[in-house]
């Protein structure tokens, strides 16, 4: 069975594509249920994705990476999430957030920073988040106060893919505070993991995507130079708003990698298990779950792809990129609790397949941005 139609991917993703599925029958899929098990972090896998070209490549050919375009790290998520979810998100998130600094910083900082992210000496990750505030980002409290030629940091970070792994990160602070312009308080900032006062621990073992480790980070009077600031003070909210309509559609191309997973894991079980003496596939109340994951998915599908062309041209990217993230997801969510139902008992057991995909979809829900936030951005900037 293969769900991934090519005729929906532009031709210059199609070659790209094509290797991370190759290295995900290779490299990802035979290891997804050990790794899920055991918890630990995929160095091998990483290692491997690294020496085949596929960690870091959207960073420009002139740092060190390949350029790949929004398309091409779509398809590469299609077929890594369909292996495996929480390998996948490892992979990705091996320079998340290092996409901002290309944006917005000066030559200088880039040239320090990026090349050795896109040539895989270095892991970096993006700091957000926090322990008491989920998807607004007007809302976050940790500060960055200018002291001469530092920058001192102050606050919590929570959800931080790579916050132990990272050699540094891209770190989102409040450096102002208008009341009368919230979104313009918020600056964007280089930190290297080595910097006094940074600590960070892995959070509490998660129920899914256990192979991608998040931390709690703290800054205690965290001190970094003056110049790690990147692009203009009071300007990170617009930019990482602008970063993550390109994320978004992306953890779009997540959810169906998960969908097509439930879909193939559904087909397979229900095709080989009789009852009342017959294959179970013959049930019209079966054959009609199996067309609507196929109605979720292909609708999903097309709405990401088309969403994909519309946030590289920038064409109301915010609305785009909001309706990629919801459709992919819940369709992911969706299919897996179709294929739940038609294991039956079976689906609960640790051994199967379906039940890692279960846990899997809950996860891309949530992140960059819950999509009852993406449905709030939808209805928003809905064209008029």
């Amino acid at each position: 069975m293969d769900l991934f139609d090519e005729s929906i991917v532009p031709e210059h993703a199609r070659a790209v594509k094509a290797e991370a599925r190759a290295f995900a029958e290779e490299h990802v899929a035979p290891v997804a249920a050990e790794y899920y098990e055991s918890g630990e972090y995929p160095w091998e896998v990483l290692e491997a994705g690294m020496d085949a070209g596929l960690v870091a490549q959207d960073l420009p050919e002139e740092y060190g990476g390949r350029g790949l375009s929004l398309q091409e790290v779509l398809g590469m998520a299609e077929e890594l999430y369909r292996a495996d979810a929480g390998i996948a998100l490892t992979l990705q998130l091996a320079s998340f957030g290092a996409e901002i600094l290309v944006e917005y910083g000066d030559e200088d900082l880039k040239a320090e920073y990026l090349p050795p992210v896109a040539n895989n000496d270095q892991l970096t990750g993006l700091a957000v988040s926090e322990p008491e505030t989920g998807s607004n980002l007007a809302g976050m409290t940790t500060t960055a106060e200018r002291e001469g030629d530092e920058w001192v940091l102050n606050g919590e970070k929570y959800w931080i893919g790579n916050g132990v792994e990272a050699d540094w990160l891209t770190v989102y602070a409040k450096t102002g505070d208008d009341p009368e312009n919230p979104y313009g308080n918020y600056s964007l900032f280089v930190v290297p993991t080595d910097a006094d006062g940074y600590h960070a621990e892995h959070i509490p073992e998660k129920i899914a995507m256990r192979a991608s480790k998040q931390a709690h980070v703290t800054f205690e009077d965290c001190r970094i130079p003056a110049d790690h600031l990147i692009g203009e003070e009071g300007a990170g909210f617009l930019a990482l708003a602008d970063f993550f309509n390109h994320g978004r559609v992306v953890v779009g191309g997540h959810g169906l990698g998960l969908a097509a997973a439930a879909i193939e894991e559904a087909w397979a079980f229900v095709h080989d298990r009789e009852a009342w003496g017959q294959p179970i596939s013959e049930f019209q109340s079966v054959k009609h779950d199996l067309a609507d994951m196929r109605l979720d998915f292909e609708a999903a599908r097309a709405l990401v792809w088309r969403a994909a062309d519309r946030v590289e041209a920038d064409e109301d990217p915010g609305y785009w990129a909001a309706l990629a993230k919801t459709a992919g997801t819940e369709a992911a969510a969706d299919c897996a609790e179709t294929a739940m139902q038609l294991h039956g008992g079976r689906s609960v057991l640790a051994e199967r397949r379906i039940s890692r995909i279960y846990r899997d979809v809950r996860i891309p829900v949530v992140y960059e941005g819950a999509n009852p936030v993406q449905r709030d951005l939808i209805y928003g900037q809905a064209p008029r």
